[in-house]
């Protein structure tokens, strides 16, 4: 890329696709052969071992009269609309909203989200904000998620912006600075953000913001206002998302098992996106999906911030059976909401047994720690 280019684009490397982008990326995905496969196996899983190759074209085939109108990143939304409601009918037993009233149609908002699932969490959100008849948001994404081409382009299609995570030393203060000012750009420019409040799943239950997160926000404004200043204008609204059943629950319980019993865990090269697409078709119950208000107020420092999203996210979580039966709160429980709790144990050492049970627990006890305060 030119200097010039740069100058006209500063953010090309990392911003979601524009509508004068889409008609390429769509055409490139369409002569995806890997993605092709992907999308095979999703939608005919018992075809695609034994005759992919017959099946293959006739889904070629068939995504490219879905796509062919699409000119905008609105068509692809709604493409993608679609599937996420036959998604929330197949893998869903409901799916509730609060809070949507404290926000205003006409602002931009920078959602900090709890982080349970990899493309759910920002899915879900998107998706009850369309339903409300408001913007969708742009979403962070690390750059870790998108070692295959087809899912970084399917990502950016879809408005996720790249977190660059493996960038070090220098070139890490410099992926940094840009990324706030990106978010900083967006917000400006009327476009809201979804942003985990971490690096990485809350595996163990407990949703914790990283200061570090929030100094990030305020990189690209510092030297033209304070850090106060900075939160009012980015509008931060605090996300609580709650899922009764977590279908990467197990797999967690295993590794936070294997970190704690051998030292340590390492991870499989396409793990994430196994993780994304078990998200994605896992059974999920009841998901709940509660704004907090918008962030006011003066802000001594980032850990102070952090604090107050914290309180709004364990505040504004929704408790669900699981949650209360693994917290051994079992008032009003019935037999059959215990017995699809245990299921969730089914076939787990003991110790994997006891990770997962205190993974549904540890909102109800954050939950009542913050009400005891």
């Amino acid at each position: 890329m030119s200097d010039n280019s740069a100058l006209q684009d500063p953010f090309r490397e990392i911003r979601p696709y524009r509508d004068t982008e889409v008609a390429e990326v769509l055409n490139r995905l369409l002569y995806n052969d890997e993605f092709i496969r992907a999308v095979t196996r999703y939608q005919f899983p018992r075809l695609a071992d034994w005759c992919g190759f017959l099946v293959r074209p006739l889904v070629r085939m068939g995504l490219a009269r879905e796509v062919g109108d699409i000119e905008t990143v609105r068509g692809f939304q709604q493409l993608v609309a679609k599937y996420m409601a036959k998604m929330i009918a197949r893998t869903t037993s409901r799916l509730s909203c609060s809070g949507l009233e404290q926000l205003d149609p006409q602002e931009a908002y920078l959602f900090v989200s709890n982080h349970r699932d990899i493309a759910m969490d920002p899915a879900f959100v998107n998706w009850v904000l369309y339903k409300a008849g408001m913007n969708t948001v742009r979403i962070a994404i690390g750059d870790n998620l998108l070692r295959k081409p087809y899912v970084s382009d399917l990502m950016r299609l879809n408005k996720s912006f790249i977190v660059n995570r493996s960038a070090r030393g220098r070139e890490m203060m410099t992926a940094l600075n840009q990324l706030s000012a990106y978010i900083d750009h967006s917000i400006a420019e009327g476009e809201s953000i979804w942003i985990a409040q971490r690096e990485g799943r809350a595996k163990d239950g407990n949703d914790r913001t990283d200061p570090a997160i929030l100094k990030m926000f305020y990189m690209a404004q510092r030297k033209q206002r304070s850090f106060s200043e900075a939160v009012e204008r980015l509008n931060i609204v605090p996300v609580s998302i709650a899922y009764e059943f977590d279908p990467c629950d197990r797999a967690k319980a295993k590794e936070l098992y294997a970190r704690a019993s051998a030292g340590g865990y390492e991870k499989g090269q396409f793990e994430d996106i196994d993780s994304i697409v078990a998200g994605i078709t896992g059974q999920k119950g009841h998901v709940h999906v509660a704004f907090g208000e918008p962030v006011r107020g003066q802000f001594e420092s980032p850990e102070a911030l952090a604090a107050l999203i914290d309180r709004e996210i364990v505040g504004h979580y929704h408790l669900h059976p699981s949650n209360l039966i693994a917290a051994g709160e079992m008032s009003g429980m019935t037999p059959e909401q215990k017995a699809a709790f245990d299921a969730r144990l089914d076939g787990l050492e003991p110790g994997e047994q006891e990770i997962l049970r205190q993974m549904y627990a540890n909102p109800v006890i954050n939950k009542r720690n913050l009400e005891a305060a």
